[in-house]
């Protein structure tokens, strides 16, 4: 890609920009932050390590959208972090008005572009954006289920020993305490984590998972999480701007995928030039099923009361 820009120029979006420069996946990278000098800041400070990373992408930051110009992606990772004690759903409301001033930008300075969103709550989030752009799905998409297959993947790496290269995961569903890990589909080296954990320390894993940035933000305190979350963003931007059709999970608008229309959620998904290319029907059993439908139903609740 020639440009991408991202909007937020926090400890994710930092980070996020840092990923994507060292990985050489653009020309340009723009970063925009309503706080006087951060994105300038963030910017620079990255710029100056391209010696030695030896990347030749160009890092700018400001204040205005007019930088949005000319952009093939945004990330979207702007909006007030979790405290401890909140869920990402007790963000709603603040979060919708930072998204919709940030879409009124984009709108007006980049209207072809591509959406990433990592702002929570990401699922209610990516569906209004959908709503309020009247953008093609495939256009507008979000970052949950790469990071929580992620972590997820690091804890059975962390049980068992093993090389984490080898761990094959896949995190389903609404980001939060109802994401639905597919443990049929976990593998290592293709062999079912059945082999290797019991079931009462698969289940751990799986709960140690939905905290995930629980348990970073209760260890930090000031802090959520933001190398995971930065790292799993590159990973979907990397099978975008390389066009690798990756199947990756993915936030997508549903279209009766699943049972259900709508409503963004997380499920899996070919990520390519176009962005979300196309998303794959798993086969589910009954549990599964009925956990997605679970934890549909919550981000169903927090759409509704954006529409209420």
């Amino acid at each position: 890609m020639n440009k991408i820009s991202i909007v937020g120029a926090g400890r994710v979006g930092e980070s996020t920009a840092q990923f994507l420069a060292a990985g050489d996946m653009c020309r340009e990278i723009a970063l925009l932050d309503v706080r006087e000098g951060a994105a300038e800041g963030a910017a620079l400070d990255i710029q100056e390590v391209a010696p030695l990373y030896g990347f030749d992408t160009r890092l700018y930051g400001g204040s205005d959208y007019a930088l949005l110009a000319d952009s093939e992606l945004i990330v979207v990772t702007a909006g007030l972090p979790r405290k401890p004690g909140m869920s990402r759903s007790d963000l709603l409301a603040s979060n919708v008005a930072i998204t919709d001033s940030i879409l009124e930008g984009v709108l007006k300075h980049t209207p072809n572009s591509m959406l990433l969103f990592v702002s929570n709550p990401v699922d209610v989030l990516t569906y209004h954006a959908f709503v309020q752009t009247g953008w093609p799905r495939n256009r507008i998409f979000g970052q949950a289920g790469v990071l929580d297959s992620s972590r997820m993947a690091s804890f059975i790496a962390m049980e068992t020993g093993y090389s984490s290269q080898d761990i094959s995961t896949m995190v389903l569903g609404g980001h939060g305490d109802t994401m639905v890990a597919m443990l049929r589909y976990t593998t290592i080296s293709g062999i079912p984590i059945s082999n290797f954990i019991s079931q009462d320390k698969l289940d751990q894993i799986v709960e140690r998972t939905r905290n995930g940035g629980a348990e970073i933000l209760a260890l930090r305190q000031t802090s959520s999480a933001y190398d995971a979350p930065a790292g799993s963003v590159a990973k979907m931007v990397d099978a975008i701007v390389h066009d690798r059709k990756r199947i990756l999970p993915t936030v997508s608008v549903l279209e009766g995928e699943y049972g259900h229309h709508d409503i963004a959620i997380g499920v899996p998904a070919v990520l390519g030039i176009n962005g979300m290319e196309k998303i794959i029907a798993l086969d589910m059993n009954d549990e599964e099923t009925t956990l997605f439908h679970n934890s549909a139903a919550l981000v169903q609740k927090d759409i509704n009361l954006l529409k209420s």
